[in-house]
């Protein structure tokens, strides 16, 4: 007959098998204070790779438009090309495009007529990806984002005057071709003067009274210049519109957009 377990033993097994129980409060709350502590310092260096990526890859998309534009003005005898020309089909031709007219966020888009569309692989380098059309604040032109880039306007001419020749710039290094752009819309459905909207805009100008630049990359928009490069720069000075705070809308310099000719 094998003798009882010394009695001394059996507090021992109580005592190991409810420690093998769990985490107690206490060890709980620390781990959670961990992980909420790791949290508030990964996130911001995510959100900084994410909006580095989407700036990098709005460089490419600009660069890729610049090429096409220095193949258009090969094409054309350094003449840039006009903002907008006729009115076809129950809508209008611009130089991104066809916008049909109509109800916003209703109107079909036919990118195929713009300027550009010839010397591009198809879709895909017109929409910045930081513009993000899917912001409850965003208001549709058409049927979906259609172009997220504003011509430089004063290479376009009035009716009865050639374009710029852009061969004939005296900086086009300085010389903006194509920029971030956007604007704040109010007289719009669904946009009213209380709700204020984002919408997609499609050219810049000198015009003191006309916001439409997209400051989207950490308070800068990038631009591209007649030579092909790619900059940031800041919103000038007392430019920024008010009314959307979320976003940061305002104009360029006028000097890097009124190109001075030879």
């Amino acid at each position: 007959m094998n003798p009882s377990p010394p009695c001394h033993s059996r507090p021992r097994l109580a005592r190991a098998a409810s420690d093998g129980a769990g985490f107690t409060l206490v060890e709980l709350l620390v781990v959670s204070g961990i992980i909420a502590l790791l949290a508030g310092l990964l996130l911001p260096a995510l959100t900084r790779s994410r909006q580095t990526a989407q700036t990098l890859r709005c460089v490419s998309n600009l660069h890729q438009l610049g090429l096409a534009g220095q193949m258009y003005w090969d094409d054309n005898g350094g003449n840039a090309f006009r903002y907008r020309g006729a009115a076809t089909n129950g809508g209008d031709l611009y130089w991104f495009g066809w916008l049909e007219r109509g109800p916003e966020g209703q109107r079909a888009f036919d990118p195929a007529p713009g300027a550009l569309s010839p010397y591009l692989a198809g879709r895909g380098v017109d929409l910045c990806p930081a513009l993000m059309p899917f912001l409850p604040d965003f208001k549709y032109k058409a049927r979906g984002a259609a172009f997220g880039y504003g011509y430089n306007l004063c290479l376009s001419a009035p009716a009865l005057q050639p374009p710029v020749n852009v061969h004939r710039l005296a900086a086009p290094f300085q010389t903006v071709f194509l920029a971030d752009a956007a604007q704040v819309n109010t007289f719009q459905p669904p946009a009213t003067p209380n709700h204020p909207m984002l919408e997609e805009f499609y050219y810049l100008s000198t015009n003191a009274l006309e916001a439409t630049v997209h400051f989207r990359h950490r308070g800068t928009a990038n631009i591209l210049c007649c030579d092909g490069h790619v900059a940031r720069e800041k919103p000038a000075a007392d430019s920024l519109d008010p009314r959307l705070p979320g976003q940061t809308i305002g104009r360029l310099r006028p000097e890097i957009l009124a190109g001075r000719l030879e």
